[in-house]
């Protein structure tokens, strides 16, 4: 029996090589014989990099970057001749910030910006980058005052990229946004379909779970369709993944001719995903949390959505199924299955990620083989 596991990463408990090696310990818990395919997985967050740059073979390199609130840090990306793989979870991911230090109005892009002038420097003529886990809600301001950039209040005063400072901004200065980075060839690995404000853009939708409070939510999405006012770029505020990453994606294509990938799609052909599952028996996959917003780009639904052309049954394992989840049936996907106890504290799940999810994994497959 052939199984190939995919999964994604579970967020603050399991990367998704650790994820994939839980769910092959419970494969081999239950089935001893079963030849196993780990194929971790990304759809744009945490884990992205290591799953493109270990495909193309690439080096890793490590930069001078910053976190979403402008601390130094080191961060890393993969290189492979002109090619470039980064993403914004690595510099100005949520996880590189504590919990109790968030806070979306200081926050910005300034590190992905950093690694991409490095990247740029150093002879990079492709950018692959992956949005999904950012901390920030700056229209990617930040990644484009790294790049040359300047933002100017009323007296052409220099104006920081963070929210708190953007209702100060009166012009934005884009004569010296570097050529390098205009000439490269940007991919963006996205995972959602928002545009940049309105109902359904960056803040209303992703502010909240970044800790943007309710009577911010109006005055964060207003500053971020001044900014595409100002710049003359409202039909592509309007584009969908346009609100990825706080409004990185708006900036990454508006200014840098960036093009839009689904993110799982791109990991997927990276990784040589269909091959594997058409000469599957079975497919596992899963991430921390699904609902009925799985299906809008997430792991799970792009693992899913192969394995159902391929004629393969796919279970997902997540640590949480909230309502709506169950659509996913309808999708390619045989069982979902909860990984822990549902009685289990929060933090005794997370320390027990990985043994939690070997258990699963051996428990359904003893059930249902």
């Amino acid at each position: 029996m052939r199984i190939v596991l995919a999964p994604d990463s579970f967020k603050e408990n399991m990367t998704a090589l650790r994820a994939a090696r839980a769910m092959d310990e419970g494969v081999r818990d239950a089935v001893p014989g079963a030849r196993t395919v780990l194929m971790p997985m990304s759809d744009g967050g945490e884990g992205f990099v290591d799953a493109v740059a270990a495909s193309w073979g690439a080096d890793m390199i490590s930069a001078p970057s910053a976190d979403a609130l402008g601390r130094p840090i080191e961060a890393v990306y993969g290189l492979a001749g002109d090619r470039a793989v980064m993403d914004v979870a690595g510099s100005a991911g949520l996880e590189r910030v504590a919990p109790g230090e968030r806070d979306v109005l200081r926050s910005s892009t300034r590190g992905l910006g950093m690694l991409m002038a490095h990247a740029l420097e150093g002879g990079a003529r492709t950018l692959v980058i992956g949005l999904g886990g950012s901390a920030t809600n700056d229209g990617g301001l930040g990644m484009l005052t790294e790049l040359g950039v300047r933002l100017l209040d009323a007296s052409d005063e220099p104006v920081g990229p963070e929210p708190a400072r953007m209702g100060r901004i009166e012009r934005i200065d884009l004569a010296g946004l570097s050529a390098a980075a205009c000439g490269a060839t940007i991919l963006v690995a996205c995972d959602v379909t928002n545009p940049l404000t309105g109902p359904n853009g960056a803040t209303a939708v992703f502010g909240p779970q970044k800790g943007v409070s309710a009577d911010m939510v109006g005055i964060l999405d207003a500053r971020l369709a001044r900014l595409a006012e100002l710049t003359g770029t409202r039909a592509e505020a309007a584009q969908p993944g346009a609100g990825a990453a706080g409004g990185l994606g708006f900036a990454l294509s508006a200014f840098l001719g960036a093009r839009m990938r689904p993110g799982v799609e791109l990991v997927a052909e990276a990784i040589g995903l269909r091959d594997a599952i058409e000469r599957a028996d079975l497919v596992l996959t899963g991430e921390g949390s699904v609902d009925e917003q799985t299906l809008n780009g997430k792991t799970p639904a792009g693992v899913a959505r192969l394995a159902r052309e391929a004629g393969a049954p796919c279970v997902v394992f997540a640590g949480r199924i909230k309502p709506g989840a169950e659509i996913l049936l309808d999708h390619g996907v045989r069982d979902l299955v909860k990984v822990g106890s549902p009685d289990e504290p929060l933090a005794q799940a997370l320390a027990r990620g990985p043994q939690n999810m070997r258990e699963a994994v051996a428990g359904y497959l003893r059930a249902r083989l």
